[in-house]
């Protein structure tokens, strides 16, 4: 056995019970997400997460004394009862298999050369499993009483779920394992104050180290597919990077049988349409300090924005926080990297134009399945291909759109150009070809952008110059320039949580300090938010002559006029907008982490094909 054989966990192997590909992500590649279930969880283990201080065989009534300050399933009498030991931490190197037990009941034998015996107790945060015994019931035992009532006969009896029994069947190897015996073990249901006894016998051994192997063989496959329309997946806290719906409505409707897609009739209509599981809006805030002479601190839970002159400017607490980015010449503590880091929120450090020459990317977990295959799927001219190709015609699709949309007497035929050109660049032979049809519409695009602008002096400066980026020469390639620099960074940390790396796309080729996936998922959104926020912050007059500094090095947004812009900012990618093939709505962020994901998934084999956000 080799020394870096990995070690099975044996709550991992619980999931697989419930979940492979669950499994698969947790085990195999190393991915979790916190959510609302799992940090209740976390609340709920809290108490026996702490280790205990000595061995169980040296603790004195005074040690038992500080342990049971609160009371809780394996709490009992100060008497001669048997010792708890809390999270404790068990090997087998013969299974290659390693647990760490909430809490395990300890008693020394009375005769020395008997075996110490020992009760695990499972800590769970949900409600125990009820199966239904009687007629007359529904079938799933949903809603049925706590207790049956004296003298009745009894509706149903309560039992662990199989994926609990799995995981604290490991855990009884392990013990026995190591010498101790085990009569029964325990698990605690905190929504209910239950202990459910687990019964030891062969049969729960059986079951445990069988489905041990079975995540072993698991693990040495492919990533599983996703279930189809369970009912487990909504809870589940891996949805979001699993995308059950969205990789099954993918995978589903390019099966065809005679011609016809499987997934267009009636029934797989049902079976397999996306439900709406995302969440409808971005509870996390992205922080932005632009403000010159700034200093970013942290004190107790909140970061604290001081001026020059230590004055607080402001004061937001971390645990609401999912991003920062710092503009200019402002200071960020040690301190605050850290619990930053610590709560894995990324920190970007872009220069007072927008752009990011540094992010400090906290070591997360990340799938190596995922970047293996974009590394082995980008060197594939044929896939790079196919990638930008989906980008290109959605970015031809939407500029078109925003143009008919706020353009004022737009030619018949520019539309019409733009839609052939949007269909050409779908079947492009090459990336050569392919370029070909993108420079085209960008000529009609940004020959038509001044129509979009109410005001004649910006049209005017914008028509001599046109779309010019090194240096912006007026104010409208300014706010442009900086918006597509923040637009990259919004791809960069939605690539991040989706385990990719942003330095390895497809349309745009890798360069040393390019981020070349961040720019290839950029380019359908570039019309949608980055062009919109430009044309929105103009004609509402959110911004004017004294937000802009002209310097022998181009046009600048002053701190007053950056200030305007990710109002503007945060506001569009605030808003909501519906997926053209999906159907759901959300917001703008969400909708680059959907589409980051969507890549991954599309790398991988498990969506076949691509589908990016257009509007009409």
């Amino acid at each position: 056995m080799h020394d870096d054989a990995p070690l099975w966990q044996a709550r991992n192997i619980g999931e697989h019970a419930y979940c492979p590909r669950l499994f698969y992500y947790m085990q195999v590649e190393g991915v979790f997400l916190p959510s609302a279930d799992t940090e209740e969880g976390t609340t709920v283990h809290r108490r026996v997460d702490k280790p205990s201080a000595i061995p169980a065989h040296s603790r004195t009534d005074a040690d038992d004394e500080d342990d049971r300050q609160e009371p809780g399933p394996g709490d009992g009498p100060h008497t001669d009862k048997p010792r708890p030991v809390r999270s404790l931490h068990l090997t087998s190197e013969r299974l290659r298999l390693t647990a760490r037990l909430d809490l395990a009941e300890i008693s020394e034998p009375s005769d020395p050369r008997g075996r110490p015996t020992a009760v695990p107790i499972e800590y769970r945060k949900g409600r125990p499993r009820r199966v239904v015994l009687a007629s007359g019931t529904n079938d799933t035992g949903d809603d049925l009483p706590d207790e049956d009532e004296p003298g009745q006969e009894r509706l149903h009896r309560v039992e662990p779920w199989p994926t609990d029994r799995v995981q604290v069947g490991l855990q009884v190897v392990l013990l026995e394992e190591h010498g101790y015996h085990v009569p029964h073990a325990v698990l605690y249901y905190a929504a209910e104050k239950r202990r459910v006894l687990v019964t030891i016998d062969d049969d729960l051994r059986a079951v445990a180290l069988a489905e041990l192997e079975s995540a072993k063989r698991t693990a040495e496959g492919e990533r599983p597919l996703p279930l189809v329309n369970d009912p487990k997946c909504p809870r589940c806290s891996l949805q979001p990077i699993c995308l059950p719906d969205e990789v099954n409505h993918q995978r589903l409707a390019a099966i065809t049988v005679d011609g016809q897609a499987v997934g267009t009739s009636a029934a797989g209509d049902e079976a397999t349409a996306p439900r709406r599981m995302w969440p409808p809006r971005d509870d996390g805030l992205h922080v932005v300090a632009q403000r010159e002479g700034v200093r970013v601190g942290i004190r107790g839970g909140a970061l604290r924005f001081t001026d020059r002159d230590g004055a607080l400017v402001r004061e937001q607490p971390i645990a609401g926080i999912e991003a920062l980015a710092v503009v200019g010449r402002v200071q960020v503590s040690t301190e605050a990297l850290h619990a930053m880091a610590d709560r894995g929120v990324p920190v970007a450090f872009m220069t007072a134009a927008g752009r990011t020459v540094a992010m400090v990317d906290p070591l997360g977990p990340v799938s190596a399945q995922s970047r293996k295959a974009q590394v082995m799927g980008m060197s594939i001219p044929a896939r790079c291909l196919e990638l930008a190709r989906a980008l290109v015609a959605a970015k031809i699709v939407n500029q078109r759109t925003l143009l008919m949309r706020n353009a004022r007497d737009l030619p018949r035929r520019v539309a019409d150009d733009l839609a052939e050109q949007a269909e050409k660049a779908r079947v492009a032979a090459s990336l050569e070809s392919l370029l070909g049809h993108e420079g085209t519409a960008a000529r009609h695009y940004f020959q038509w952008f001044p129509a979009m602008l109410r005001d004649e002096d910006l049209r005017a400066r914008f028509e001599a110059t046109g779309r010019r980026r090194r240096p912006p020469p007026d104010p409208v390639n300014a706010v442009l320039s900086f918006g597509y620099a923040m637009l990259v960074h919004e791809c960069t940390s939605a690539l991040r949580l989706a385990s990719l790396d942003p330095a390895i796309g497809g349309y745009h080729q890798p360069r040393p300090g390019k981020p070349a996936m961040a720019l290839d998922l950029m380019e359908p959104f570039r019309p949608l938010i980055a062009d919109s926020v430009a044309i929105s912050m103009f004609n509402r007059a959110e911004v004017g002559p004294g937000h802009f500094l002209d310097t022998a090095a181009g046009c600048a947004m002053t701190d007053h006029g950056r200030r305007a812009f990710f109002d503007a900012w945060g506001r569009r990618m605030a808003t909501v907008v519906a997926h053209p093939v999906f159907e759901y709505r959300m917001e703008y962020r969400r909708m680059l982490m959907l589409h980051a994901r969507l890549i991954s998934a599309w790398l991988q084999g498990e969506a076949p094909t691509l589908a990016f956000l257009t509007t009409r």
